[in-house]
């Protein structure tokens, strides 16, 4: 059996494990921050200290067999919901918060590792999260992100968008295009139209003035900027 002693340090070092993970994202405004990390790990630890001593006084009976692993092995899938939760899919080809619900899926496997008195592999990994959530970012976008779409996308309402009047913004504010391409959107009747554009023509410092007089023509329903 378990002392108390024990099960007070395994959920303390859940918890701050925990908040070193989620204090990460909760600097990036995420919707899972601090405090849900936290949970997510001093959870998953109770609910392995509960998998591995929550049974002995019936594990002996005759007839009963347990698996202590059954209980903590639901922990993996079922973290998926709340996972879920964080993923946001704003329109074709974009989508966030795969990191933080990876994040989060990480963070059980933690709390898991901390219930189960496993703490070098706990805080290892801990570490070795907070390097790929921290310092791997600006790698990532220094070395990995120059071939991202760099340019404009607008949401059009379909056949109603005169594409004369999008060039005639473009020319007012010096800005060059090189590719315009047009798709459906996820909603009937709208059209996602990206369009490429030299980055040596864009003026950031004017930059809301552009998306002003872009979301001024008729048929235009959003406008959204990515400038690396």
């Amino acid at each position: 059996m378990i002392s108390l002693q024990e099960i007070a340090l395994r959920l303390a070092i859940a918890a701050i494990l925990g908040s070193i993970v989620g204090s990460e994202r909760q600097r990036h405004e995420w919707a899972a921050g601090l405090r849900t990390h936290m949970l997510v790990c001093v959870g998953s630890a109770l609910i392995m200290i509960v998998s591995m001593f929550g049974f002995g006084d019936v594990v002996n009976h005759p007839g009963i067999v347990l698996d202590p692993s059954r209980v903590a092995a639901q922990v993996i899938s079922g973290i998926g919901f709340l996972g879920a939760g964080t993923i946001l899919f704003l329109r074709r080809e974009v989508v966030r918060g795969l990191t933080t619900a990876a994040g989060l899926w990480t963070v059980a496997a933690i709390g898991l590792a901390c219930g189960g008195g496993l703490y070098f592999a706990a805080c290892l990994t801990t570490a070795i999260v907070f390097v790929i959530l921290a310092i791997m970012k600006p790698l990532e976008t220094k070395f990995f992100n120059k071939n991202k779409f760099n340019g404009v996308t607008l949401v059009l309402e379909r056949k109603q968008v005169n594409l004369e009047n999008i060039e005639a913004v473009f020319k007012d504010h010096g800005m060059k295009y090189t590719q315009i391409s047009l798709s459906p959107s996820l909603e009937e009747d709208l059209d996602d139209m990206k369009i490429m554009i030299q980055k040596v023509s864009l003026d950031k410092g004017n930059l809301l003035v552009i998306i002003e007089d872009l979301r001024k023509i008729k048929g235009v329903r959003e406008v959204s900027f990515t400038v690396s």
